[in-house]
């Protein structure tokens, strides 16, 4: 299939039949028209209609569905792959991107049919943060849901809302599993019940939209309420991470495009004090070559213990502490590196990179604010280390353990 082929194939809702390498195909072809409306995402602050039908068209928030329902079920590495791709054309396109095919992850948690329900469109997109910021009050048949939540990253364009809660029964906290102090449950309803507030002003990210929600005592029924702890499916799809495997996707594709375009620049620019090759610069090489290998271990560290774990779960084997933190910290490196990578890039070219509306401003704003995001924090290498050594981690889910 030819450039224009794939290209013009992502003007409509792809067949359900899509491969994981027609896919990825499509994801590559359209990253040049994600590049052209930066600015315009960045200046709505969300994703235009024709970006969202753009992303949809590549089949991207269809990757997880199983193909025992007619889907491609893409695997860790597939799915990163796909979002690595879209990330080298615009960052806040594949977080979006990234977020909203949780969809048929979520459905694993969930009966069948509500699952199929919610799948019933293959493409439906689903927003919303999982940590527990609102309260689920018992009630016959399900919850009187109240809070709000921050970061609903493409809530603008979404179907389905989730919300983390803590479950309450005459307005007392419930114990969780095993004695943890609260019963931490995940909700899901229609956008259309949440009050979606208008306060997406940031420095990066600025076209995902990721706005905060509300709502006030929202009757959710039972059976549209799941815990981590209980999954419909088994295999790696059954973990509570399984949402968080594709996220070190969109830094890497960050990093590559940045690299990528110094040495675009490499190639045609001249350096004002000796008049050489900006390509001949022993400064210039050595910097290229410091990004690409860093961003190589990085991406290798993402790939490699994706793998890893994955042939582990699918198998029904449970991994070992090292190996279930292995995913983890290769994730937050893989943001870490990318953000280096970039300011060390940026500050390569000098007072060309500050202004706007420079890539690599755009790039190194991106990966500031992607950065800031929970999975990225100290929070989470401590919760791996003190896994490792039978602590307690501060942020148990984010190393794959509910405690």
């Amino acid at each position: 299939m030819s450039l224009t082929e794939v290209l013009d194939s992502t003007s409509a809702a792809p067949e359900i039949s899509l491969t994981a390498q027609e896919i990825l195909a499509r994801a590559r072809a359209v990253a040049p028209r994600l590049r052209e409306r930066a600015e315009d995402m960045e200046n709505e602050r969300q994703l235009p209609h024709d970006v969202v039908e753009l992303l949809r068209g590549t089949g991207v928030f269809r990757m997880a569905l199983p193909k025992q329902w007619g889907g491609p079920e893409l695997d860790a590495m597939q799915q990163t792959a796909v979002i690595e791709a879209l990330a080298i054309g615009d960052a806040s396109a594949a977080w979006c991107a990234m977020i909203g095919m949780d969809t048929p992850i979520y459905a694993g948690f969930l009966a069948e049919n509500v699952a199929r329900r919610l799948l019933a469109d293959p493409d439906a997109v689903t927003a919303g943060a999982i940590m527990p910021m609102g309260r689920a009050e018992r009630v016959p048949g399900g919850y009187r849901v109240t809070g709000q939540w921050h970061f609903g990253s493409g809530i603008t364009h979404s179907s389905w809302v989730v919300g983390g809660v803590l479950v309450t029964r005459g307005g007392e906290l419930e114990p969780g599993p095993a004695g943890a102090p609260g019963n931490w449950r995940i909700i899901m309803a229609p956008v259309e019940d949440f009050e979606v507030q208008d306060t997406w002003y940031t420095t990066g990210l600025a076209g995902s939209g990721s706005r905060d929600y509300s709502t006030q005592n929202l009757y959710v029924p039972e059976e549209y309420t799941f815990s981590f702890a209980e999954p419909r499916v088994t295999g790696a799809a059954a973990t509570c991470d399984a949402v968080l495997r594709n996220m070190p996707g969109v830094p890497l594709g960050v990093a590559r495009a940045a690299i990528d375009h110094v040495r675009q620049m490499a190639a045609m620019r001249i350096d004002r004090t000796t008049q050489t090759p900006w390509s001949e610069s022993y400064r210039v090489q050595t910097a290229i070559a410091r990004a690409e290998m860093d961003l190589a271990a990085a991406r290798y560290a993402v790939y490699g213990s994706l793998r890893e774990q994955w042939e582990i779960l699918q198998a029904g084997e449970v991994p070992t502490r090292d190996e279930q933190v292995a995913t983890a910290l290769a994730r937050v490196g893989a943001f870490r590196t990318a953000r280096s990578v970039v300011a060390g890039l940026f500050d390569l070219a000098a007072t060309a990179a500050v202004y706007r509306p420079s890539v690599l401003d755009r790039w190194l704003r991106d990966l500031n604010t992607m950065c800031q995001h929970v999975i990225a924090q100290d929070q989470v290498i401590q919760s791996a280390g003190a896994h490792l050594l039978g602590g307690v981690p501060h942020n148990a889910y984010s190393v794959g353990v509910l405690r």
